[in-house]
């Protein structure tokens, strides 16, 4: 995208706000954002966590929240997901058990960056960034296996909650969708 796609806005609203707004809306014990610290007063009611492995991606910030999180269950969400909704997001924490969370999957690719977690899963998550394997689609295999991720298969007609923008024509679509 060449820019920090947190900062990207449709409608007005940055993104990572837009996502903040709809957490909210979850009514959660607490909200914590990865990523660099935003130097504005809108964040300062938010906790900013530096990854816990430089350049590891979104694992380390998935690992970083986990170390974090007082309750047994964590909902991961990507910023740069603006199609999703409170509704999914509630379904998916419904499906979830206290040592089982719910990872979405379409076709034969999950999607790590709007699933539940459950914390007694830190372990194996620091397991796979020790072993320099950071890929969240290897994390999801192994907590499948293991037993502490369900998968929820992706109807046809959800698939629009996952697009994401990657690239400059993804965002002028997805205004476009969102005018």
């Amino acid at each position: 995208m060449g820019r920090d796609k947190a900062l990207i806005e449709i409608n007005g609203v940055p993104l990572w706000q837009r996502q903040i707004r709809l957490l909210a809306e979850l009514e959660p014990a607490e909200i914590f954002i990865a990523g660099p610290p935003r130097d504005t007063d809108a964040t300062a009611a938010y906790t900013f966590l530096e990854d816990a492995t430089p350049a590891a991606g979104p694992l380390s910030g998935l690992a970083a929240a986990l170390c974090r999180c007082v309750t047994t269950r964590l909902l991961a969400l990507a910023v740069d997901l603006p199609n999703m909704t409170v509704g999914y997001l509630r379904q998916l924490l419904a499906q979830s058990r206290d040592h089982a969370g719910v990872v979405p999957i379409r076709g034969i690719r999950y999607e790590p960056l709007a699933a539940v977690y459950p914390t007694s899963c830190l372990a194996w998550v620091q397991a796979v960034l020790r072993q320099q394997r950071c890929s969240l689609q290897n994390l999801c295999a192994v907590g499948k296996a293991e037993g502490w991720l369900l998968e929820k298969t992706v109807p046809p007609e959800d698939d629009y909650l996952f697009t994401n923008m990657n690239t400059p024509e993804d965002l002028t679509a997805l205004s476009r969708h969102h005018a």
